[in-house]
């Protein structure tokens, strides 16, 4: 429910039954990341990262683990850890290099980092993966939970910021 709750851009509703989730198990690793992507687009990434790296230590072997290290990556960039963020979203990468929005996120902190090749590779194989995510206009379109204005305000000098700087268009 906490899932449908996001996907329908009610993201305060999301958090309380993602947390609801919790309560009811506490060792649930999907509900806890799920959680923490909830509290990075609420603007909390601070308080997602603890909730994702808990995540993962519940559940090393997830066959889904890529999603675990780009949602801890992604708070990682939104609050401005570039390096950590790099390393987290290039091991979501090896773990699944199917998943376009990894290569799309991890983008924006390699750009951010002057590694601007690798930067354009990246957006290269998430466009390669996913064509019509080719603006920011589009990912947002797409992603409406994007758009929320605390999120924004941090992923403008980091996530898109990066992503701007490696040629990813705005419109």
């Amino acid at each position: 429910m906490g899932v449908l709750r996001r996907v329908q851009n009610r993201l305060s509703d999301s958090k309380i039954e993602l947390e609801a989730a919790i309560a009811l198990d506490r060792n649930n690793a999907r509900a806890r990341q799920q959680l923490g992507l909830t509290l990075m687009w609420l603007g909390q990434p601070q308080i997602a990262i603890p909730q994702i790296e808990k995540a993962i230590k519940l559940n090393p072997y997830d066959p889904n683990i890529a999603s675990y290290y780009w949602a801890l990556g992604s708070s990682n960039l939104v609050s401005g850890r570039i390096d950590e963020a790099a390393t987290l979203l290039e091991k979501a990468r090896a773990s699944n290099p199917r998943l376009f929005f990894v290569h799309l996120w991890l983008a924006a902190p390699l750009a951010l980092r002057d590694e601007l090749d690798e930067a354009r590779r990246a957006l290269a194989q998430s466009l390669k993966l996913r064509p019509e995510i080719n603006s920011l206009a589009r990912w947002r379109s797409e992603y409406p939970w994007y758009a929320n204005p605390q999120f924004d305000a941090l992923a403008e000098p980091t996530l898109y910021a990066g992503l701007r700087r490696a040629d990813f268009p705005e419109k």
